[in-house]
């Protein structure tokens, strides 16, 4: 959706050089991605399609950075960056609930509570459980469950450490787990 409409807007771009030409071809295939990932932080479909288009813009004028590797982690991180000033202008919390520096224990099952709730959930339910967790839980669970990103492009993406990563990423399935039976209850399924 969002990479079609951006194939040809960029084709159609006045003073095109041909290493903006290839790099444009780097980046499109991650547009939805990056779609997908502003639409759930922002909750507002015009303030995401403003936050990607800065982002390709970004990524656009500071192509030189770009060491090669994972070009979705690297239009993520700067996504994150353009949703962080977003809603820092907006006065939004975008502060991780738990510090950093706090441990989880993740639990050993190969098959979590919450992974099996998410394969069986009707996904409107789904996405309105996700919109009310908090941005740092929200963004995780989109790169790791949605986009299928590993834990290292998920790191580098929020310029986090890896353990840092799967502790959010541990706490961001907990509180999805809460709050979808939070939900449940609330509509009548569980008692």
């Amino acid at each position: 959706m969002v990479e079609m409409a951006a194939t040809g807007l960029w084709r159609r771009a006045k003073g095109k050089d041909a290493a903006e030409e290839r790099f444009g071809l780097i980046l499109l295939p991650h547009l939805d991605a990056a779609y997908n990932l502003a639409r759930m932080l922002t909750r507002d479909d015009e303030a995401a399609r403003e936050i990607v288009q800065e982002s390709c813009l970004r990524a656009l004028r500071y192509r030189d950075s770009y060491r090669g590797g994972n070009a979705r982690a690297w239009l993520l991180a700067i996504v994150r960056s353009r949703f962080l000033d977003w809603a820092r202008a907006r006065r939004m919390d975008v502060s991780d609930p738990v510090p950093d520096g706090e441990t989880e224990t993740v639990p050993s099952d190969a098959r979590t509570a919450e992974a099996l709730l998410i394969e069986q959930a009707d996904s409107a339910c789904v996405r309105r459980v996700l919109e009310n967790l908090p941005p740092a839980y929200k963004e995780v669970l989109i790169m790791r469950e949605m986009e299928e990103m590993s834990y290292r492009e998920i790191a580098d993406a929020v310029e986090s450490p890896i353990g840092t990563v799967m502790s959010r990423l541990s706490r961001a399935r907990r509180a999805f787990a809460e709050a979808w039976v939070a939900e449940a209850a609330r509509q009548g399924e569980v008692t």
